[in-house]
């Protein structure tokens, strides 16, 4: 199926290329691999191209070149940013739960079992309930428990009061991230935004709390 232009600006190969600083054979693997959708033929060798190919391909390039996506896992992130037959809360959370994090707990650890009790707990503080069985878990909720664990594992404190404010921060980064998607003017681009806010903000939100971190370091001990 190709998307629709109607109205829009057409370009040929060259010209999406030079707009998006992708280089052609890079697009042409991305339509072979159904990251981007095929153009509106011309000729028996051309197609041309509209605004919605350019958003795709930059959307793509961010998920695999700085959100080190692989390229199926880029695929089933669009597709899933493309799949009408969900409601807009589900398409927003099957495009982000399609990216990758890191693994869940072991199933017999007993540093696991107090962090799965600690995460259940601090999820029920913060009015965000989980009624789901360990299998069903989210690849986010599994990632903490095991994170968690880690923590735990290393004799480190990370109880429910160590993560409350962690969680009451995330709370307002997410209002934050959400009032940013909504300023897209459609469901598709509020998408795309959750999924690049994604991508893009976890490393910006990680370096500013190691420059907080430096800061405050400085002022106690200096």
């Amino acid at each position: 199926m190709t998307l629709p232009n109607k109205g829009r600006k057409r370009m040929r190969l060259a010209e999406l290329s030079e707009r998006s600083g992708v280089p052609t054979a890079t697009i042409k693997y991305y339509l072979r691999e159904g990251l981007l959708q095929p153009g509106r033929r011309v000729s028996a060798t051309q197609s041309e191209y509209g605004e919605d190919h350019l958003r795709r391909l930059r959307l793509a390039r961010a998920l695999i070149q700085i959100g080190k996506v692989p390229v199926a896992t880029a695929r089933e992130v669009i597709s899933a940013a493309e799949d009408e037959s969900l409601d807009h809360h589900e398409r927003l959370g099957a495009a982000t739960l399609a990216l990758p994090l890191g693994p869940g707990p072991a199933g017999d650890d007993p540093a696991a079992d107090a962090a799965r009790r600690s995460v259940t707990e601090l999820l029920r503080r913060l009015g965000w309930p989980c009624e789901c069985g360990p299998d069903e878990l989210s690849p986010a909720h599994r990632t903490l428990i095991a994170a968690v664990a880690a923590i735990v594992r290393l004799g480190y404190p990370c109880d429910v009061e160590q993560l409350l404010p962690y969680g009451r921060l995330a709370e307002r980064l997410a209002v934050s991230d959400l009032d940013l998607v909504e300023r897209e003017e459609t469901r598709a681009g509020q998408i795309e935004a959750a999924v690049v806010l994604t991508v893009l903000y976890e490393p910006v939100l990680l370096s500013l709390r190691r420059l907080a971190h430096a800061e405050e370091s400085a002022r106690r001990f200096l």
